[in-house]
């Protein structure tokens, strides 16, 4: 069996998650400054979320939000992480993905998924047990549409008649979806059976973890059986990091946001978390056993991070490229130099972009008494000759 490789690309998957007694307006305007840093700092990609309800998770709109971060970027990809495919009709959804695609000159990507949160669908009148074969029958119209197909169908809920895309993605690329999977190998199959790419949303939660083979499993086989080549660069996993220059350090800063966490989480599970009732209480749950929803971080050092990525990457065979959850739980200063160690002691260890630097001074060392011996005569011949130079 070869050996998994580990991811050569990075970024940042924002929900955003944000207390809700502050002013969402500056809370937007942060998270647009956040994916302008990440530009800057050389992350490859940012992914934001679609939510309607329980007040934390504020972007109704990613599409939306990330025009808006196009305008501030260069080169960062943009993705919608993820759309939830059973509020939008389908052709709709495609035509403004195109558009963003178009306004961003080919750096969108179209994350979906079936919604997260049962208030949403409530709200909209979803079934929850439909919502599956819902994103199911969307995406088959979506990736036909975004392939230049004219499209007719009719479900329970949407119809297309001679549907086809007036604009289409940028210089006529492919533009890439990515499927949510978490537990269950439904969104792995659906990516393999349309070829597209797998957004493995749990991957730092213990069960989500213990699938995360066997949804690849699943994928190639669907793959397979569809006429696809399965393609691991194209496979992202998604975990909370926090960093900073000490472990302890770390999980001091991580103690800042951890209440308003377990907050919304018991108000969404309607239930007391075990192990939270301090915040030095909840971030030693949460890196040793987890949360819902988030599963377990990685709150420590940049080798800390290092490890949790190659056991990602041990127990993937090899994935393509590394999300950090992005959470509020440190002041945005302690939480921007998180984003920066990674980038700049994790990324280059990961990639091996700092091996020829290392070998170059490995080798300079190892030849040191050559060189300086060499120096050594060069400047007694030149004091000998009293500066004349030959």
């Amino acid at each position: 069996m070869p050996q998994p490789y580990l991811p050569s690309r990075f970024g940042v998957f924002l929900a955003p998650y944000h207390r809700p007694d502050r002013d969402p307006a500056l809370q937007l305007r942060r998270d647009l400054d956040l994916v302008e840093a990440l530009d800057r700092l050389g992350y490859e990609e940012a992914w934001v979320g679609e939510h309607h309800s329980a007040g934390y998770e504020i972007i109704a709109s990613p599409e939306l939000f990330l025009a808006a971060a196009a305008e501030r970027t260069a080169r960062i990809t943009l993705g919608t992480g993820v759309n939830s495919l059973p509020f939008h009709q389908p052709l709709i959804l495609a035509d403004r993905i195109c558009q963003l695609d178009q306004q961003s000159r080919g750096r969108a990507v179209l994350g979906v998924g079936p919604g997260q949160l049962p208030s949403d669908a409530f709200m909209t009148g979803v079934d929850p047990l439909r919502s599956r074969a819902m994103m199911s029958e969307s995406l088959d119209a979506i990736v036909r549409l975004l392939r230049g197909e004219t499209v007719t169908a009719a479900t329970d809920w949407f119809t297309l008649d001679e549907a086809r895309l007036q604009l289409g993605p940028y210089r006529g690329r492919e533009l890439e979806v990515a499927v949510a999977s978490a537990v269950s190998p439904t969104g792995a199959v659906l990516s393999g059976r349309h070829g597209v790419s797998m957004l493995s949303l749990a991957a730092a939660d213990p069960s989500g973890f213990a699938t995360l083979d066997t949804n690849w499993a699943a994928h190639e086989r669907a793959c397979a059986e569809a006429g696809h080549v399965p393609d691991r660069s194209g496979w992202r996993l998604v975990t909370p990091v926090h960093l900073a220059e000490t472990r302890e350090e770390a999980l001091r800063q991580a103690e800042f946001g951890t209440p308003d966490l377990v907050a919304y989480l018991e108000a969404l599970g309607g239930s007391r978390l075990e192990g939270c009732a301090t915040p030095g209480g909840t971030v030693e749950r949460w890196t040793e056993e987890g949360l819902p929803t988030f599963g377990r971080a990685v709150i420590g050092t940049a080798d800390d991070a290092v490890e949790r990525i190659a056991e990602l990457a041990a127990k993937t065979g090899g994935f393509g490229t590394f999300l950090i959850l992005q959470t509020d739980i440190a002041e945005p200063a302690a939480a921007l130099r998180s984003l920066e160690i990674f980038a700049e002691r994790v990324v280059p260890r990961l990639t091996g972009a700092a091996e020829a630097r290392r070998a170059s001074l490995d080798w300079a060392a190892r030849n040191s008494e050559r060189f300086v011996g060499s120096l050594r005569r060069a400047t007694r011949e030149a004091v000998a000759r009293k500066g004349e130079v030959r």
